[in-house]
C-alpha cells in the first residue's frame, strides 16, 4: 500500500490508502492503473443503478462523504479523484487541462466497463463528465448537475462563460494571479491556504470546519509539486489550455434526451447559477431544476442531505432508513476493511 510521499515512476500519492480522516472517510482505497498513473477511487454498495461522483477544484471525493453512505445502501457508488487530486498521484509529466482529465475518465470508466451510469458532477467534474458522455453517450443513463457546468455546444456557452468569469472573485483572482506571475507560488501552499481558497469560492456552512476537515482538504498538497493539478486546473482557464469536448447533432441529441437533474446553490460566488443554470436549461430543456437557497458553490458541504435526497429521489431509490444496516458498516453493506486497499493494478507497493 501506499504511504504518504511514496514516489512512483507515474507520480506521487501524498495521501496514504489507508488514511481514514479520523474515521470520516471510512472507505476502502481502490487503485486503476488505466490513465497511466494511480488514480484512486472508492467503489461502494451494490445494485442495479451505477452513480459516478465526479468532484472539482481543489476538492477530492471527500467532498461526496456524507453522500457516499446515503447512496450506496442500495446503489454502486464510485468516486474517483481526478489526476494531482485526493489520493490520487500528481505525475510530473503531465499536463492537468480539462482534456487530460476527460482522457483520464475515459480510461477509467472503459477500465472499469461502466455502463447505465448517472453521472453526479460538481465544478469543473461537470465538464469532465460531459466529456466523456459526448464520447461515449451510449454509456450514460442519467445527468445530476451539482453545481456543475453542463457544456455542450451551446451557442452562448462563450458568452456566458466569459459574464460570470467577469463577476467571480475566483476567477477574477486567477487572472489577475497569472498577470502577476503568482499564481503558482499561490496555489502551489494550498496545504496552508485550503480554507481561504475554499472560501473564496464559497461555502455557507461554517459548522463543517474542523481540524480534520481542514487537513482532509490540505493532505493531498503538501508541496507545491503535489499541487500541480489544483495550478493546473486555474492556469488552463487564464491561458486558455482547456478545450471543452463538442458532439456531432445525433450525440447531442440523445444526451438531451436524457433524464436530467440540476441542483444549484443559488450562493454560489464562482459558478454563478445566472450564468449556468440556462446553459443546463438549454440542453435539457424538460429537466427539473432546484435551488438550494442557503447554499454556496460547495453546495455537498452545505446541504448533503438535501441533496441525497433529491438525487435518491430522482433516481427512485428507496430511502436509507429502508436498508438494514449493520452498525459498523456505514454504507449500508459490507465492504472491504479500509486498511487493505483495493488495487486493479500493482503500480503501488
Amino acid at each position: 500500500m501506499p504511504a504518504p510521499h511514496a514516489e512512483t515512476k507515474l507520480g506521487s500519492t501524498p495521501v496514504a490508502a489507508t488514511e481514514t480522516f479520523d474515521g470520516t472517510w471510512p472507505f476502502a482505497a481502490r487503485y486503476s492503473d488505466a490513465p497511466g498513473f494511480p488514480m484512486h477511487y472508492v467503489d461502494e454498495g451494490s445494485g442495479p443503478e451505477t452513480l459516478l461522483l465526479l468532484h472539482g477544484e481543489p476538492t477530492w471525493g471527500y467532498l461526496y462523504r456524507r453522500l457516499i453512505p446515503e447512496w450506496s445502501a442500495h446503489a454502486r457508488v464510485i468516486a474517483p479523484d481526478h489526476m494531482g487530486f485526493g489520493k490520487s498521484a500528481t505525475p510530473s509529466d503531465r499536463t492537468f487541462w480539462l482534456q487530460d482529465h476527460i482522457n483520464n475518465l475515459e480510461s477509467f470508466v472503459l477500465d472499469l466497463d461502466l455502463r447505465s451510469i448517472t453521472l453526479v458532477m460538481h465544478d469543473f467534474g461537470g465538464p469532465v463528465g460531459m466529456g466523456l458522455a459526448a464520447r461515449h453517450p451510449d454509456r450514460i443513463r442519467r445527468i445530476v448537475s451539482v453545481n456543475g457546468p453542463t457544456p455542450l455546444d451551446q451557442p452562448d456557452l462563450l458568452e456566458r462563460l466569459s459574464a460570470n468569469a467577469s463577476e467571480s472573485a475566483w476567477f477574477r483572482w486567477i487572472q489577475q494571479a497569472e498577470a502577476d506571475g503568482v499564481l503558482e507560488e499561490v496555489l502551489g501552499h494550498l496545504d496552508f491556504n485550503i480554507l481561504s481558497t475554499l472560501k473564496l469560492n464559497g461555502f455557507e456552512s461554517n459548522d463543517v470546519i474542523t481540524d480534520t476537515w481542514l487537513r482532509a482538504y490540505g493532505a493531498p498538497f503538501p508541496t507545491p509539486e503535489h499541487s500541480a493539478g489544483a495550478i493546473g486546473w486555474a492556469k488552463g482557464f487564464a491561458t486558455g489550455k482547456h478545450q471543452f469536448e463538442s458532439a456531432d447533432g445525433a450525440t447531442r441529441r440523445a444526451i438531451s434526451a436524457l433524464p436530467a437533474l440540476s441542483i444549484w446553490g443559488a450562493k454560489d460566488r464562482t459558478l454563478h447559477p445566472s450564468h449556468f443554470l440556462p446553459l443546463f436549461e438549454q440542453l435539457f430543456p424538460s429537466a427539473p431544476v432546484h435551488r438550494l437557497e442557503h447554499a454556496g458553490h460547495y453546495s455537498p458541504e452545505d446541504a448533503p442531505t438535501q441533496i441525497a435526497s433529491l438525487v435518491r429521489d430522482f433516481i427512485g431509490l428507496p430511502d436509507r432508513a429502508s436498508h438494514d444496516v449493520p452498525a459498523n458498516s456505514p454504507n449500508g453493506g459490507p465492504r472491504p476493511n479500509p486498511s487493505s486497499p483495493v488495487r486493479r493494478s500493482t503500480l503501488l507497493p
